[in-house]
């Protein structure tokens, strides 16, 4: 028995020599292997579905980039730093706390905390 085509997806190889074979051209009955000459019938590519697929990222958009660029993700796991500082509201000796440049770069930072006893939050101006 003569060896068939290796269908892939949608695409066919040559059993002998593995290159892709061309679609077969209107009323062609075979399709030749252009490296060894192997001869497939066309109907092998009958019934074939062919499926086509991009990723979004191989057509880069400006709209696409400058909105990935202005998404923000809100990190909700991590408190900060436990420093020794007093809570306004209950007292309590500890706090987390987190530090952010807001202000224009020649003024000082902003550092939030956050109580660990009562969850009080509030913000010093450095």
């Amino acid at each position: 028995m003569a060896s068939r085509a290796h269908k892939i997806g949608s695409l066919l190889f040559c059993p002998n020599c593995g290159t892709l074979l061309s679609l077969p051209r209107d009323g062609e009955k075979i399709v030749t292997c252009e490296q060894c000459s192997y001869e497939e019938p066309a109907s092998s590519y009958e019934n074939v579905i062919i499926t086509t697929k991009s990723d979004p990222e191989a057509f880069p958009s400006a709209l696409r980039q400058k909105r990935k660029t202005q998404t923000k993700h809100h990190d909700t796991g991590d408190k900060g730093t436990l420093v020794s500082e007093k809570c306004p509201v209950c007292g309590h000796l500890e706090a987390y706390s987190k530090e952010m440049q807001l202000r224009s770069a020649d003024e000082g930072s902003t550092i939030f905390y956050t109580c660990n006893g009562c969850q009080h939050k509030w913000r010093v101006n450095n």
